[in-house]
């Protein structure tokens, strides 16, 4: 791929120690995308996708092989400075919103800047009414239906403007209805802000949304293809 990178793995693996010894994750994954692109990533229950997507964000280190977000390796940062980044720059949406049951709606996005230190929390009714949210703003969880949980949750995501936008199955417990509007925001989002985004998913109709498809099995890339309807 010429041309700037958003996204770069180059020879990454990831193994696990085990009493039996080391169990491979993901073996030798080579994979670019280009600044403000979309790529779905697909494949079988436990090929690795979410461990890509793990490393993409940070969230752990390769045992081999290099990760760049833009022009930084963040491969070989310390712990502490890859928590910074994923805070900073990383919106991470998964299958289970993950909000915290004893705060609001605005108080879960809003806890997203906090742990940043920085301020912009009138910003936070802004984004949930963007997101159809205006009248949920003040209920809790609880009070709050499964797509409305999960639309809070990409605005906790969004909230900061990342530069790169990671969803692990961010559909797989919607029905066909929220599973096309939290679709819809994700992209409306990866335009507007100009984020590089993406998709774990075993849904081909979100697959077929995002610019590029890649396919892993047994923890190696298997395909790279593009959608003939990709937008």
């Amino acid at each position: 791929m010429n041309g700037p990178v958003g996204i770069r793995l180059d020879s990454v693996s990831r193994h696990y120690m085990t009493p039996a010894g080391p169990v491979p994750a993901l073996t030798g994954v080579t994979l670019e995308v280009e600044p403000g692109g979309s790529l779905a990533v697909t494949g079988p229950s436990g090929c690795g996708k979410s461990t890509l997507l793990g490393l993409i964000g940070g969230l752990e280190a390769p045992s081999a092989g290099r990760v760049w977000i833009g022009a930084r390796e963040i491969s070989r940062l310390p712990e502490r400075r890859r928590a910074r980044l994923r805070r900073e720059e990383v919106g991470l949406v998964f299958q289970s919103d993950n909000l915290q049951p004893f705060l609001t709606a605005v108080e879960n996005v809003g806890l997203q800047l906090s742990l940043n230190g920085g301020g912009g929390y009138e910003r936070c009714p802004e984004v949930l009414a963007e997101l159809g949210l205006r009248a949920q703003a003040d209920k809790l969880p609880d009070q709050l239906s499964g797509g409305e949980r999960q639309r809070v949750a990409v605005a906790r995501a969004l909230i900061n403007r990342p530069t790169v936008i990671l969803a692990d199955e961010p559909t797989g417990a919607l029905d066909a209805d929220n599973s096309a509007t939290v679709l819809e925001l994700l992209l409306a989002a990866q335009r507007d802000i100009g984020a590089t985004l993406v998709v774990v998913t075993h849904d081909p109709l979100v697959a077929g949304r995002m610019g590029r498809i890649v396919g892993l099995r047994d923890g190696r890339l298997a395909d790279d293809a593009v959608p003939a309807h990709a937008p």
